[in-house]
């Protein structure tokens, strides 16, 4: 793969994408062995990080944002989860970033919508992966378990297509619209999305606190 002065930026470690931390070096290293293609090694590493099991985000916790403790910890939302993607395929010297969208979520519990104030989540993180000259999109968020519960199908992740959370659960009704695009980082803005999430969703900031946040579950 050729890398251009204006990508290699994107191979370089940061805060909370920690690329050059043992455990993400040791974890993308097993995970790449035996891959022949840049493309196979990315597909393996989205599988890997996709079912890392999803759970409420800690934003009280900084370091949850960061992807040896994501690795660490087998836990995480879809920024850490993001975070955690981005280190692998960094290490694994696959170029990639961060990316932020405010999604809609028709599907979350009743819930979940009253704590939010509605079905739009902000500041959603995703991941880009640089192959074959394209940045492609992939949300490596929900787990295959979690996927069964809201009945939608599992993501996955071909190497060569974007991968979005998916638009549509398994009976066609509407699952996930992204809305609104907030652009590409070197690492995750960990300081603003807590100070950020805190001020958008006070309710359910506090039901997170008091360990009543839970993840989606299959509506009825």
């Amino acid at each position: 793969m050729t890398i251009t002065e204006s990508n290699r930026v994107f191979l370089a470690p940061a805060d909370y994408v920690d690329s050059d931390h043992p455990r993400v070096r040791e974890s993308a290293a097993r995970l790449a062995q035996g891959a022949v293609t840049a493309a196979s090694i990315a597909c393996r590493l989205f599988d890997a990080v996709r079912d890392i099991p999803y759970t409420a985000p800690d934003f009280d916790r900084l370091d949850s944002f960061r992807a040896s403790t994501v690795l660490a910890e087998d836990r995480g939302y879809c920024v850490a989860k993001a975070s955690a993607f981005t280190a692998l395929c960094r290490a694994a010297g696959l170029p990639a970033r961060l990316g932020f969208a405010d999604v809609s979520n028709h599907l979350a519990t009743p819930r979940i919508l009253e704590l939010m104030g509605g079905d739009v989540f902000a500041w959603h993180g995703y991941a880009e992966i640089l192959l074959d000259g394209r940045w492609l999109k992939v949300s490596p968020t929900f787990d295959s378990a979690l996927c069964a519960r809201m009945g939608v199908a599992v993501l996955t992740f071909d190497g060569v297509h974007d991968a979005h959370l998916q638009p549509f659960d398994q009976d066609g009704r509407t699952f996930m619209r992204y809305d609104k695009m907030h652009g590409t980082f070197h690492d995750v803005p960990a300081r603003f999305l807590a100070a950020e999430m805190k001020r958008l969703y006070p309710r359910a900031i506090a039901a997170i606190r008091a360990g009543e946040f839970v993840p989606p579950a299959r509506m009825p």
